[in-house]
This record gives structure tokens, C-alpha cells and sequence, in this order.
């Protein structure tokens, strides 16, 4: 059994450590990162999920940015970690589900990521053509997701980050 609940600050260096060890050592070279960078993520749809009981060992994490595509708000999904120990067990996939619900409660509209369509072709996200990600992004793993009908539609153009005022 796993607790789920709103990351924060102390779950912080823990969630960063996960991130190291499930994604290559550069991971903070890519792109993404630099969409990211002085910018807070959405703490509303940032989760961790721990195992239940003595420990709360750190299984799963989900975190989210916002983001512009030409002008439109957009949340930018990533990264989502299991632990290795853990893959396999549905926990990423239920992290995203959560967030995408509640992400549709906030208000948010739509939702963008950079990953393996096979993968998140299950929750709803489908190859965005007309999106483009700084470089050097793989445009056929520039994926997007509804939160409802329509939010995608004239949405085009470069991903940048939302800066702070």
C-alpha cells in the first residue's frame, strides 16, 4: 500500500535523488529542463507516493511546469519517476491520471510532454504537429493532452517558459 499527497519542500532533495537514478546523468541538459529553470512548478499537481509504514520509502513522483505555446497557458508534464524497484506496478500511471484530474479542476486546459507515445498514448496524449519544443527535441515525441475538447485547436508554435513576474 502506498500514501499519496502533495509534494513539498522537504520531499524536495528526495524527489531530485529519484530523478538521478531513473533518468540518465544529463537529464538536466535537455531541453526541458531549460523550460523549467526560475520558474516554480505546480505545486497543486506535484505528487509523491510512499510506501505505507516504517520508512515511507520514496516509490513514485510526478511533478508539473507551466509553460506558453505561442501564447497559450499550457502545463508541461515531467518528469514522472518509479522507482526501479517499483516500475511495473501501475504507480506512474496512476500518478498521471491524478494529476491530469486534478489539472482539469484548476482550470487548466491542456497538457504537454515530451515522452514515448506507446506509453502515454493510454491516458489521452496524441503526437502535436504543429508544436514546436526548443532544440534539441525528437518532434515526433512532442505529445499533448486534452483536458477538454477542443484545447489544442489553434494552439501552435514554440514552447517557452512562463517567467516570473
Amino acid at each position: 500500500m502506498y500514501d499519496v499527497k502533495q509534494e513539498t519542500t522537504d520531499d524536495w532533495w528526495e524527489v531530485e535523488a529519484l530523478l538521478d537514478l531513473c533518468f540518465a546523468p544529463g537529464r538536466t541538459a535537455l531541453s526541458s529542463y531549460r523550460l523549467r529553470d526560475c520558474v516554480d512548478p505546480v505545486a497543486q499537481l506535484c505528487f509523491v507516493m510512499r510506501d505505507k509504514g516504517a520508512g515511507a520509502t520514496l516509490a513514485a513522483a510526478i511533478r508539473f511546469w507551466p509553460v506558453l505555446v505561442g501564447e497559450a497557458p499550457c502545463l508541461l508534464l515531467g518528469p514522472v519517476a518509479v522507482h526501479p524497484t517499483r516500475q511495473g506496478e501501475g504507480l506512474g500511471g496512476y500518478l498521471i491520471l491524478l494529476a491530469l484530474t486534478n489539472a482539469k479542476l484548476l482550470g487548466w486546459k491542456r497538457v504537454l510532454l515530451v515522452g514515448d507515445a506507446p506509453y502515454y498514448c493510454r491516458f489521452g496524449f496524441k503526437k502535436l504537429a504543429a508544436v514546436q519544443m526548443p532544440a534539441p527535441t525528437n518532434p515526433d515525441r512532442i505529445l499533448g493532452h486534452e483536458l477538454v475538447p477542443k484545447a489544442w485547436e489553434r494552439v501552435a508554435g514554440l514552447v517557452k517558459p512562463t517567467l516570473k513576474p
